[in-house]
């Protein structure tokens, strides 16, 4: 851990638990996209914000991902080269992306009411109140 990591907190075995089931979840919504083999998915996490991933630990994932059920891997020896494994999602996958959209949704009503409050802005039912 860096002094940096250890000062501003960010190092946290709360903040591991949110990007792992962060990662979890980034991974199933690009798989419902298209199927797509480890290392593509990999380069696009950066568009979720998870742009320093250890190879290890994508990969430790994803195996575990496909133990779990939610996940299924094919080998494609189509291209040349050496046979890669190629991640789709499975319909558990699918119910389980279902299912945290809707634990995310919630969690961002609670942040949205929780920074109005903090920031001293009315509520949309304040506002209907006062017109």
């Amino acid at each position: 851990m860096t002094e940096e990591n250890r000062d501003n907190g960010t190092d946290t075995a709360a903040n591991k638990a949110w990007s792992k089931n962060w990662l979890v979840t980034v991974l199933l919504l690009m798989l419902r996209q298209w199927s797509s083999y480890g290392y593509e998915l990999m380069e696009k996490m950066s568009t979720f914000g998870l742009t320093t991933m250890n190879p290890g630990t994508f990969y430790r994932t994803l195996r575990q991902m496909e133990k779990d059920g939610i996940v299924s891997s094919n080998w494609d020896t189509s291209e040349g080269g050496p046979a890669r494994r190629v991640y789709s999602i499975t319909d558990a996958g699918e119910a389980y992306l279902h299912y945290r959209a809707q634990s995310l949704d919630q969690y961002q009503r609670m942040m949205d009411a929780f920074f109005r409050l903090y920031t001293g802005q009315p509520s949309s039912r304040e506002k209907k109140d006062q017109v």
